[in-house]
């Protein structure tokens, strides 16, 4: 495998805010970024050389864009595996075409991580009402209904209390392939982010705390708190899990923490995560970097943060009123703000974070969480 030197063309599939970020990493180590989405005017086509509009089951605009690049990497998973397929014929890809269709559904993805014996929680397949109340009645309530596909940011997922509310539920997820999953009680929520070379070498970053509100991360913060033991195991799972994959590029595991020593994996991604952005003010080498340097086999960079950090996603609920004031955030030393060129903003919608660096996490979670609050008391209309 010969590695990609800078020069080269990286092309990107998606056009979110991680495209962008990626992008400009390419960039700034001389290579040269096209992109491929299906809307005009996206993050990433802000600041790429090249976009190609389309969608992504147009397997010729796809084998076309894959010919135009030295190698195509993914910012998100809602890529049909078929099309994928279609670009690793075309050109060299990462993650591979297998990591992907693993990555992207939720019962493979449970499957997987099962038959090759990572911990998770007790699952089981849905394709009708028996199959749902049979599940039921083996998990027990609570338990979470899951979409098998297409689901983030707590899209195509609830949790069932009764039989009503799994009717209802079911229902409203049209009735679609799901899993149930048992639900558990956790302490904590927390991600590690490995990188793996085009040559087998890894490192990681983390692990990260992170909270949720409303299934949308809200805050995530550096070093997690937990023992040294736990953070040594998480490393080595997600290791473990990017070996098995033979992931090239970044892999994040999200685990849930039950009780003060057990780890279950909850989901992985096979690509720069959002609980990880604060490793562009924190690390020497960025998240985005690290895959950049990952996918071209380039040598990986160092991760370990040089001061505790903390990320707090803003949300388009923040714009409610008008545009934010961003001066009374920036005003807060320390503080650095990340915009993703969204034109539209909605309730829900990550339209940028803001993250700090201070000596303690609690501390560095206390200055971001102050700077957005500065958000939602001053507003320009």
């Amino acid at each position: 495998m010969k590695t990609i030197l800078p020069g080269s063309v990286i092309g990107i599939l998606g056009g979110g805010q991680l495209g962008r970020m990626l992008a400009l990493s390419a960039q700034q180590m001389g290579y040269r970024v096209i992109a491929y989405t299906t809307e005009h005017d996206s993050p990433v086509s802000q600041v790429c050389a090249k976009t190609m509009v389309g969608a992504f089951e147009d397997v010729d605009a796809m084998r076309l864009f894959a010919r135009e690049a030295n190698i195509v990497t993914l910012e998100f998973e809602n890529i049909p595996a078929t099309s994928y397929k279609v670009v690793s014929e075309e050109t060299r890809v990462a993650p591979s075409v297998q990591a992907l269709q693993v990555s992207q559904n939720r019962l493979r993805e449970k499957t997987y991580l099962h038959d090759h014996g990572f911990p998770v929680v007790s699952f089981f397949h849905v394709r009708n009402l028996d199959e749902l109340f049979d599940a039921l009645e083996k998990s027990g309530y609570p338990a979470v209904l899951k979409t098998t596909g297409y689901g983030y940011d707590g899209k195509g997922q609830r949790v069932v209390i009764d039989k009503a509310d799994a009717l209802r539920y079911y229902e409203e997820l049209g009735r679609s392939d799901c899993i149930v999953e048992q639900y558990v009680r956790y302490d904590k929520e927390i991600s590690v982010i490995g990188a793996r070379g085009a040559y087998g070498e890894v490192k990681a970053f983390g692990p990260i705390e992170n909270i949720h509100r409303n299934h949308i991360l809200d805050l995530s913060s550096v070093p997690a708190r937990i023992n040294w033991r736990l953070a040594a195991e998480a490393i080595e799972i997600t290791c473990a899990v990017m070996e098995s994959l033979d992931i090239c590029g970044l892999l994040c595991v999200e685990f849930f923490l039950v009780g003060s020593d057990r780890l279950v994996i909850n989901e992985i991604a096979p690509r720069p995560h959002n609980s990880g952005h604060y490793s562009l003010e924190a690390c020497p080498t960025s998240q985005f970097e690290q895959h950049i340097r990952a996918i071209t086999g380039l040598p990986l960079g160092k991760t370990e943060p040089h001061s505790a950090a903390a990320m707090a996603n803003l949300l388009g609920d923040l714009w409610a009123d008008g545009e934010p004031e961003w001066s009374y955030t920036l005003e807060i030393p320390d503080v650095h703000l990340h915009l993703y060129g969204k034109t539209e903003a909605r309730p829900g919608r990550k339209m940028g974070h803001l993250t700090a660096c201070s000596r303690w996490t609690e501390e560095a979670q206390e200055i971001v969480v102050k700077a957005r609050d500065r958000l939602s008391a001053a507003r320009i209309g």
